[in-house]
């Protein structure tokens, strides 16, 4: 079921549903008012085992996912704001948290904003230590999204859509973006991405929840994970890749078999393709496991954050550096830049897919 072992880009589009004119709201909740009025909305799916996701169509963020453990208690295992201003107030930082956001166009870091297109040099904004970080000054998370699609029943699911103006935050071609979240009778998270662009462009989308199975008022210190990769990228002082990998022999880094969460780590592990699991995290404290499949050919775990201790989350909890833990599945982080990475392009005329799972099982 779950064998995403190729890297999804380029395929030939056959058909790409873009609706955004329309948007059902009969189900949404107010979350709050955007500066210009505009209004964001809650919508809420959940399953027959009581797992619950919620979702605004800011950013098409997760703001919280309640996930049934031991004694029949639900456990809210993502990190994430109870208002609206909180997550606008959040992209001010100095170090932009990106609570559950869907981040694009390019996640991760391209060097100096630079790459070559078409014999074309493009200029990014930049606003990581003179590099692009996750689309630059205003990437999808701060944009309001569409929704164009709602399902209730067995596998409720949201589709949301997003334009992206062409040249925006300098990227070429007006791109197209789905997000479909379904939440399954067994307990997955599924998101699945379709992009198309009017012209050649790079891509690169990834969800960024912070998780925490012990709950997001928690430490994810007490949790081990284990992660299916032999290699990670090799990054220089301002965590742009070299274009080398390395060998997690022996390495502080290596979770091929299941040890503590780190204090600190922000590296992208390339996965195994002979295997089926990316990633899994547990917590013994409540009997949960979170499996992660992508096809996707990386994974990029990140602890940490220097505006943790100042920010105050759900139910009013202080967050810190270990209170979550990211599994952000995609291409590798300047792809664009180093050609013997996997593919970034997407051609005018071309489908973006992009699948990942998140699924959470009791070990008890």
């Amino acid at each position: 079921m779950f064998l995403f072992l190729d890297f999804i880009i380029g395929k030939k589009l056959m058909e790409f549903k873009h609706i955004s004119h329309f948007q059902d709201t009969s189900s949404g909740k107010s979350f709050g008012l955007m500066p210009d009025n505009k209004e964001i909305l809650s919508f809420e799916l959940s399953n027959k085992n009581g797992m619950r996701v919620t979702v605004i169509n800011y950013g098409a963020t997760v703001t919280s996912l309640h996930v049934p453990a031991a004694e029949g208690k639900l456990v809210d295992v993502v990190l994430g704001f109870d208002s609206l201003p909180s997550y606008l107030e959040s992209y001010k930082l100095p170090s932009v948290p990106y609570f559950g956001t869907t981040v694009g166009r390019y996640a991760g870091r391209i060097n100096k904003g630079l790459f070559i297109l078409n014999d074309t040099t493009y200029q990014l904004s930049t606003n990581n230590n003179g590099n692009a970080l996750h689309g630059g000054n205003t990437g999808f998370g701060e944009k309001v999204w569409n929704v164009v699609n709602l399902t209730s029943g067995d596998n409720p699911s949201i589709t949301l859509s997003l334009l992206s103006e062409n040249l925006e935050e300098n990227y070429p071609g007006e791109l197209h973006v789905e997000l479909t979240y379904t939440l399954t009778e067994e307990n997955e998270l599924q998101l699945d991405y379709k992009a198309h662009s009017t012209e050649d462009t790079i891509i690169n989308l990834t969800h960024h929840s912070y998780f925490n199975l012990d709950g997001h008022d928690d430490t994810v210190l007490n949790q081990t994970m284990i992660i299916d990769a032999c290699t990670i990228l090799e990054t220089n002082e301002v965590s742009i890749p070299t274009g080398n990998f390395t060998d997690l022999e022996n390495h502080k880094f290596d979770f091929r078999k299941a040890k503590n969460c780190p204090e600190a780590i922000d590296s992208s592990f390339v996965i195994n393709a002979a295997n089926n699991v990316a990633a899994q995290l547990y917590s013994s404290k409540n009997n949960l496991k979170m499996s992660v499949y992508t096809n996707q050919p990386s994974v990029h775990i990140y602890v940490g954050g220097n505006c943790f201790d100042i920010l105050k989350g759900k139910e009013n909890t202080a967050y810190h550096k270990t209170s979550g833990i990211c599994f952000e599945t995609q291409n590798f982080p300047d792809a664009p830049n180093q050609q013997h990475f996997p593919n970034s392009v997407l051609k005018k005329g071309e489908e973006y897919l992009q699948k990942t799972v998140y699924k959470f099982e009791n070990i008890n």
